[in-house]
């Protein structure tokens, strides 16, 4: 079995700091054998949030695998913005835009999704597509194959889909050929795991789309701060979530959802308690 811990939207320059040290702690608790970081680490790409960024990642167990959000795009310095988009995030976060960790049971691959052009929109080019099933589409049936990206490449219910990273259709398609079996993103500030249905060759298969909300952001829009503690075996993953309480300073479990392999992929079981 495999722990994975899904963090995403910390927003450094916008967090509160009173999360930090429990966050640091719970996660020490549960020793994932990978933290997985999709985007948004910062609010405005200033090097002082990356530099806090930086100093809160270094507390967090490792491997670690580390994707940057539009957040971390420069908005305001128009030159930056577009000459060197990811200068700070490469100098201070990673220099590694398709970060790849592998074991005898699982995958993980992030994908750069932050674009200059479509701001808070973000997109995947066909070269990354490309670059991805090379990768993914080699290893063994029995590895447990996951993406990272900041941006979704599908939507939990009643959201736009303007909000879909662009050219998810042609990202689902590679997905569903090498049979991809998880996909972690944010950018909402939601959390919801749910399975979705994509077209294969040989018919549908379901790949589970889970979402993070944000672990640390003072912008919950409506939402606890959270994160997602991941358990994968080989025909069952349980997508936990553990939500903020205020009143007694810890991150807490508040329930998830369990899904079980079958022949065209992974199905919803019942909620886990």
């Amino acid at each position: 079995m495999r722990t994975i811990v899904h963090l995403s939207d910390l927003h450094f320059g916008r967090t509160d700091d009173a999360l930090l040290t429990p966050l640091a702690s719970v996660i020490a608790k549960l020793a994932p054998h990978l933290v997985a970081v999709s985007g948004d680490l910062t609010q405005r790409a200033r090097t002082t949030e990356f530099q806090a960024a930086r100093a809160f990642l270094d507390r967090l167990p490792e491997p670690q695998i580390v994707v940057p959000g539009n957040h971390d795009v420069p908005l305001h310095n128009v030159f930056t913005r577009f000459i060197g988009p990811l200068d700070k995030y490469r100098r201070y976060i990673t220099g590694d835009l398709d970060p790849f960790y592998a074991d005898d049971e699982i995958a993980v691959l992030g994908i750069n999704t932050a674009r200059s052009l479509t701001f808070k929109r973000g997109r995947i080019n066909s070269t990354q597509i490309e670059r991805a099933k090379t990768r993914l589409c080699a290893l063994d049936p029995k590895i447990t194959k996951i993406i990272v990206t900041h941006h979704p490449f599908d939507l939990p219910d009643r959201r736009d889909s303007n909000e879909r990273v662009g050219r998810a259709d042609l990202a689902m398609d590679m997905l569903s050929a090498c049979r991809c079996d998880l996909l972690l993103a944010g950018h909402l500030h939601v959390s919801d795991a749910g399975s979705v249905a994509t077209q294969s060759v040989d018919g549908s298969h379901d790949i589970i789309v889970v979402q993070a909300g944000t672990a640390t952001s003072t912008r919950g829009r409506g939402e606890l701060n959270s994160f997602n503690a991941i358990h994968l075996e080989a025909n069952r993953i349980e997508v936990r979530r553990y939500g903020w309480r205020p009143l007694d300073s810890v991150f807490q479990s508040m329930g998830g959802e369990s899904f079980g392999r079958s022949a065209g992929g992974w199905k919803s079981l019942s909620p886990a308690p």
